[in-house]
């Protein structure tokens, strides 16, 4: 893969203008080809259920966002496959969902043994880059899904899941959300102490603690619990733009000094202002529309994905700037340090991207966007890779101190 990784690069037109200076484009290329991308959030994992996709085949000009063909043009390395299920809980169904999710990915893998490999640890991950394959791991994104048993979560990691994201967009009984718009009215204030405890057997078993859309008030408490740095696997900067999804300052210090990494989400509802309003008068007039689909589909992700494309076909969902999502990551980098900034894209998790950064192919765009805004080379490749990779590794430390007898006194 790394061969032909970003071939695309050169010619593709940014969001404010198009690539003219020659050097400019082979420096950037250069970098992006050399630099193991790591992207720790997408939502592609429901279509490997279905028979009908081929992640093998190009997918252009639909709502597809990630498929091999355009992840080798983009340069993609690593990809954290989201494993989600909407809110079910207490009958085993979010554990069989997840699982059928779990199964999905490795299934996929399977059927493309000379293109993909699933890793579950970062020395797995720089081999399978070496190989020239897509490498591929698991995140489990909800709490809901392990149903109050710590048994649950240790299956969920010998299946490969390398991080759990606490809460989605809903309280959990263990652990508040921040809720996808307006703040949510608050639950049980933060983490209980069951919370605490999934907290501790994450970290014993080398799972990173994902603290996305969890509400303030969690993520307070995941970091105080937390004997090993935390990621926020797919959120942005709330001081370039307010919205609970976004993390504060001091929780970006807090993030970098607990030795983690903020991968920075792509979703201009999250990351641009005025898109966002549009965005949102997109959803008031389709509003009566999706919920129908929602109740008809009950989440069967792949089916309202489908469905919503068809309206989206007639009325496209607004699309935002690449350089207010430029800002976010600017921001992260002054604020958490370059050790501490990454990649969370939510490919085919959300309605609409930034113009030039709306599938997997146009990632060199972020490379060649950093670069014109002055960070080095150095800071780049940690942004596109390296600072997850250094962040798992420190989580696997951890856990296998923790898994250490005692030292004799």
């Amino acid at each position: 893969m790394r061969g032909i990784a970003a071939l695309g690069l050169l010619g593709i037109c940014l969001g404010v203008g198009c690539a003219t200076d020659e050097s400019a484009d082979a420096r950037a290329f250069r970098i992006h080809r050399d630099a193991i991308v790591v992207d720790t959030h997408a939502d592609t994992t429901p279509r490997f259920q279905s028979p009908e996709f081929d992640f093998a085949a190009r997918h252009e000009k639909s709502d597809v966002r990630v498929d091999l063909p355009r992840a080798r043009e983009g340069g993609l390395d690593v990809q954290f496959w989201s494993v989600w299920v909407g809110k079910v809980e207490g009958d085993g169904r979010a554990i069989r969902e997840a699982l059928e999710r779990i199964d999905a990915v490795w299934e996929m893998a399977r059927r493309h043994p000379n293109d993909v490999v699933v890793a579950t640890d970062v020395a797995a991950i720089r081999r399978g880059v070496a190989e020239g394959k897509l490498v591929s791991l698991m995140g489990v994104e909800g709490g809901h899904m392990i149903e109050e048993k710590l048994s649950v979560l240790r299956d969920f990691h010998r299946l490969g899941v390398r991080y759990m994201t606490l809460t989605h967009s809903f309280h959990i009984p263990w652990a508040d959300s921040a809720g996808t718009g307006q703040p949510l009215p608050p639950g049980r204030g933060g983490l209980s102490p069951f919370g605490v405890e999934v907290v501790h057997e994450m970290n014993r078993l080398g799972m990173m603690v994902d603290v996305s859309h969890v509400s303030d008030q969690t993520f307070w408490d995941a970091l105080k619990a937390s004997e090993a740095p935390v990621i926020a696997s797919h959120s942005s900067c709330r001081a370039v733009f307010d919205h609970p999804r976004n993390l504060t300052d001091d929780m970006l210090r807090a993030v970098a000094a607990k030795g983690g990494v903020v991968m920075i989400n792509y979703y201009p509802g999250y990351t641009d202002p005025e898109a966002a309003k549009k965005i949102a008068e997109w959803f008031a007039r389709h509003g009566q529309e999706l919920g129908a689909l929602r109740e008809k589909y009950a989440g069967d992700l792949r089916r309202i994905s489908e469905a919503m494309k068809a309206i989206a076909a007639a009325d496209p969902v607004p699309q935002g700037s690449l350089e207010k999502l430029l800002d976010h990551f600017d921001h992260a980098l002054r604020v958490a340090g370059e050790d501490h900034v990454g990649l969370g894209s939510d490919f085919d998790g959300v309605a609409s991207y930034p113009v030039g950064l709306d599938e997997v192919s146009l990632l060199p765009n972020v490379t060649r966007g950093l670069l014109a805004r002055g960070w080095s080379e150095e800071v780049v490749t940690k942004v596109l890779g390296e600072n997850l990779l250094r962040t798992m590794r420190e989580v696997e430390l951890t856990a296998e101190r923790l898994a250490a007898p005692p030292s004799p006194r």
